[in-house]
């Protein structure tokens, strides 16, 4: 196993579910496989504090379960190599918007992480500053995606999709898509901002994998956008750039 991947794996895990994905920038990104697997999800399960026990019991359906204890278990895993913390010193708080943040003692501690998950994908973004946001989603054509294009796309986008036929158009579609959620999630404000009011670089419309953004109403916050997307899935990674970066 690389060594950049055992960074992130502790030594007593048996079954472990997660691996480094990409690089980008300042930013990590990791996958998390969430494919059944009794094993994994019995020391996933162990992971967890009370509260999330109890939000883990809440779910109706094995699958929302599994992808719930996997995924945090898995962060708490990486959070913990990357603050230098035991599991029990590890909780969570929220922004006034819902965005979680990682507290180790009762302090809020200096670490930037995201979490996506869709189908048998997962994806944890964690940087030491700057907000990241991280998007997943398996590229299934959903049941309204005319009704999901007006509402989510800008004109230029709109009309981008307008000459996609077939396949194309969906997966450029979800391409789209997920580079607006990972800009929405990073900048945190949950349902507040309305992502048919922005639209993304046109350089990612046409195909190129990274580009800069800036919201036009904070035109002083640079982002650094990536499309993680692959064969499997469609993804994105959004990270605030620090001032004095080129």
């Amino acid at each position: 196993m690389p060594m950049e991947a055992s960074r992130h794996i502790p030594s007593f895990i048996a079954e472990c579910w997660w691996r480094p994905f990409r690089k980008v920038g300042r930013a990590t990104v990791l996958h998390v496989d969430l494919t059944p697997h009794a094993v994994r999800e019995a020391e996933a399960w162990a992971w967890l504090d009370e509260e999330e026990r109890a939000r883990w019991q809440r779910y109706q359906y094995d699958g929302p379960r599994r992808r719930f204890a996997l995924c945090r278990a898995a962060l708490r895993a990486v959070l913990c190599s990357q603050l230098d913390c035991r599991n029990e010193q590890l909780a969570f708080g929220a922004s006034d918007h819902g965005k979680p943040y990682a507290v180790v003692q009762g302090v809020a501690a200096p670490v930037s992480f995201n979490v996506s998950h869709s189908g048998a994908h997962g994806l944890i973004g964690v940087a030491r500053a700057g907000r990241l946001g991280v998007d997943v989603e398996e590229r299934r054509t959903p049941r309204d995606l005319d009704g999901l294009i007006n509402s989510v796309l800008g004109p230029d986008e709109q009309a981008e999709l307008a000459l996609a036929r077939g396949g194309r158009k969906l997966h450029l579609f979800f391409t789209f898509w997920t580079i607006k959620e990972a800009l929405i999630k990073a900048l945190g404000l949950g349902l507040s901002l309305d992502m048919s009011q922005f639209e993304i670089p046109s350089a990612m419309r046409q195909g190129k994998a990274t580009s800069i953004f800036q919201f036009p109403q904070m035109p002083t916050v640079r982002w650094r956008l990536e499309d993680l997307g692959n064969e499997h899935f469609a993804a994105a990674i959004a990270h605030e750039l620090a001032p004095d970066s080129n």
